[in-house]
């Protein structure tokens, strides 16, 4: 079984989230049909665009619903919108609105923390009492950045310990899962802590041996990879269903159909227990510089004495675009949680953080229809409304900076190739759950001028249909997504028709319209609240 990793794999398999009342539209000036600018003079392709509504049709989308919105990013005028504030699952493109909330609260440059320190003194090599872990809620700790602070103990001329060994990620609160409504085994959805290791996922590898199969459970890291005991594996023989878990003793048991394993192969597992998993891999750590620990134990606000040392995250703003760019749930949740913690002095719960963060949108960012059950969007429960979205990240990019951290987005053609030498340049944050697929973030006229949009595209009853054992790749959720996502792509390149270069956003009157209540397709239709 090949134990090395490239650093490229590595890396991508770990990463694989005043001005309010001057920049705020009035929801009820946008039309909801086509915009059609003024002194377009006699340019026939601007005339024969397709209507929003005419493009939602060719998208096929059954009974789902799309609700968007496109500002002005000079004036923050709204432009143009369809159902934009009508309330849909925003999936993923909540992580723009939690990159905002952290660099709002703790500021670009602040950095996660994971320390070790004594409750006691160091005489002749032993450490007379206990050696602490304590966790920082830093997203991006790995096996590498473990080893690094392993190797501080050496450096303080620690031989052996009279105490115990504890981890401490008390800083923010536990949960076993992001989202409870998603298959067990789904990486996405770890362990939340305030110390985690390998974005709380343990590698799971196994290889044909005779009858049966070699399996390990491991902590990759660059240098090779680390066995867990708290993580087990067993191979059954069953139908279905194909991974099982259960919480035995305090450990992660797992089991796997063995029909389904071929020859061989691997995939990522996500952590139940990350203060156990960060304790044990610590623990093996330190063991192959020649300290040897006890077994760790879990235990939060232990009265610390001297401090040993220290391993730091990338500054907020590197994190969040590595968030933005890989989509990653967990570094949504910690971002989230420790936002909240700074700005109320704890955090008690991922729903209680989101209900916070809810609060800071409307009092900062000045808007209405937001209300996130979570900071990653994995929850399908959360709702968003398209104008508010496209505010929000409105005054993300005036306020924080927003834009240089977002993905670039290739723009397509109506076959899904890339439009070669296209002079739109759109920068944003996708999202996708099943049956639901959301874009918001810039786009770059050839003008010069700038639009922020927000596209959500939800059948939500679809979605909830679906068993939770089943909702890894449900049947016909791949085509449908598809279609939502050229549906965004044939409204970005409209825009960009719309106003080619040299024509700019000219001002023009906007009429009236009324917001549209969809409550019977699963979707939320706010009425000047922010709750469902």
């Amino acid at each position: 079984m090949n134990r090395g990793l490239s650093r490229r794999h590595f890396l991508l398999s770990l990463a694989a989230s005043g001005l309010a009342s001057a920049a705020a539209p009035a929801l009820a000036e946008a039309p909801e049909r086509s915009l059609r600018p003024l002194g377009r003079g006699d340019n026939v392709a601007l005339r024969t665009l397709d209507t929003p509504e005419e493009l939602i049709a060719k998208a096929r989308l059954g009974d789902g619903i799309v609700g968007y919105a496109v500002l002005s990013a000079a004036t923050g005028k709204l432009l143009e919108s369809h159902r934009g504030t009508l309330g849909l699952p925003p999936a993923s493109v909540a992580k723009s609105l939690t990159a905002a909330y952290g660099l709002d609260l703790l500021g670009p440059d602040y950095r996660f923390s994971t320390e070790l320190w004594t409750t006691g003194a160091i005489v002749g090599g032993e450490l007379k009492g206990d050696l602490v872990l304590v966790g920082g809620g830093d997203p991006t700790l790995d096996t590498d950045g473990l080893a690094k602070l392993a190797r501080s103990l050496e450096e303080v001329g620690i031989k052996s310990i009279t105490g115990r060994f504890i981890v401490d990620g008390g800083v923010l609160p536990y949960s076993a899962a992001i989202d409870t409504e998603q298959p067990v085994h789904v990486a996405y959805n770890p362990a939340v802590s305030g110390i985690n290791l390998n974005y709380n996922r343990v590698s799971f590898e196994w290889e044909k041996a005779g009858d049966g199969y070699e399996v390990s459970m491991d902590a990759p890291s660059m240098a090779g990879r680390q066995a867990v005991r708290m993580a087990h594996m067993a191979v059954a023989d069953r139908n279905g269903p194909i991974y099982t878990y259960d919480d035995l003793n305090g450990r992660d048991a797992w089991s796997v159909a063995k029909h389904a394993l071929g020859k061989g192969g691997s995939r990522w597992l996500p952590v139940r227990k990350p203060e156990l998993y960060v304790g044990e891999v610590f623990q093996a750590l330190a063991g192959s510089k020649g300290l040897q620990l006890p077994e760790p134990v879990i235990e939060h606000g232990v009265e610390r004495v001297d401090f040993i040392g220290r391993v730091e995250s990338e500054p907020l703003h590197v994190v969040l675009k590595d968030m933005l760019k890989y989509s990653t749930n967990l570094t949504a949740e910690l971002v989230g949680l420790t936002a909240t913690r700074k700005r109320l002095g704890h955090a008690l719960s991922i729903k209680q953080s989101a209900e916070e963060m809810n609060t800071w949108a409307r009092e900062s960012m000045g808007l209405t229809h937001v209300a996130m059950v979570d900071h990653s969007g994995l929850g399908g429960d959360s709702r968003v409304a398209a104008a508010d979205v496209a505010l929000a990240v409105l005054q993300a990019e005036r306020r924080l900076n927003l834009k240089p951290l977002m993905k670039p987005i290739t723009v397509l053609d109506k076959r899904g190739r890339p439009v070669k030498d296209t002079s739109l340049k759109v920068h944003a944050k996708t999202g996708t759950l099943n049956f639901v697929s959301g874009l918001a973030g810039y786009v770059d006229l050839p003008s010069g001028e700038e639009l922020v949009f927000a596209i959500f595209c939800g059948d939500v009853p679809r979605r909830d249909a679906i068993p939770i054992e089943a909702r890894e790749r449900p049947p016909g959720m791949m085509e449908w997504n598809t279609r939502a996502k050229m549906l965004q792509q044939d409204l970005i390149r409209r825009w960009g028709d719309l106003f080619p270069e040299g024509k700019g956003l000219e001002a023009v009157g906007l009429p009236g319209v009324t917001p549209t209540t969809q409550t019977s397709s699963g979707a939320m239709a706010f009425t000047g609240t922010a709750e469902p």
